[in-house]
């Protein structure tokens, strides 16, 4: 059935743009309304369909309804098509309840990330564990394939040991782009001031 359009594309995009302002914004209530707008005049659209879920979902004080919003955002950055369908399939199977948030979300990824070239961190750190340096490690990771991350947790931890092993360029990208998604977050903010005491003491 042909999708209904009493708005134009235009218009389309301007409202959405609007109702993520909003959802940022914490004004989730709006937010609903705009992307309830477009879901009404675009039914097929996955993009509304998702954020009227999540705007739900943070109205109703699940707390996890922010941080699968911001992960929603990264994966449109790298392939919208693929991100629309990953996220009404993890809303689907979320039954109203975020308690296992990661495990939902990790897996799609970690099954699409597999198909790609790169290796997982967990592989990385058992490396690691026989005794062999993370400089050494990591350098030739770098030129031969990349390290894939899916859990907060393993990224804390790697940014961590960059900055220990002298690479603190690189990750004070990483960090950089992290705090611009999580203004707020404490463990980010202690490894930017560690990384800044250490490039402080190199000078």
């Amino acid at each position: 059935m042909p999708e209904k359009r009493d708005m134009s594309t235009v218009s389309k995009f301007k409202i959405l743009s609007q109702a993520k302002d909003s959802f940022t914004k914490a004004e989730y209530k709006t937010a609903l309304e705009k992307f309830a707008t477009v879901l009404q005049n675009y039914p097929n659209s996955k993009e509304a369909y998702n954020g009227v879920i999540l705007s739900e979902m943070a109205m109703s004080g699940e707390n996890g309804a922010e941080a699968l919003f911001d992960y929603y955002e990264i994966l449109k950055d790298e392939d919208k098509e693929s991100a629309d369908s990953i996220m009404e399939e993890i809303l689907r199977n979320l039954n109203g309840s975020l308690d296992k948030l990661s495990e939902v979300f990790a897996e799609p990824l970690r099954d699409r990330l597999e198909l790609e070239d790169g290796i997982l961190y967990q592989d990385f750190i058992a490396i690691l564990d026989t005794g062999v340096s993370f400089k050494e490690t990591f350098e030739n990771i770098m030129f031969s394939t990349r390290v894939i991350i899916t859990e907060k947790d393993d990224f804390i931890d790697f940014l961590d040991k960059l900055i220990e092993n002298d690479f603190a360029e690189m990750a004070l990208t990483y960090l950089e782009n992290a705090l611009s998604i999580y203004p707020s977050d404490k463990l980010l903010h202690k490894l930017l001031k560690k990384l800044s005491k250490g490039q402080l003491s190199e000078n």
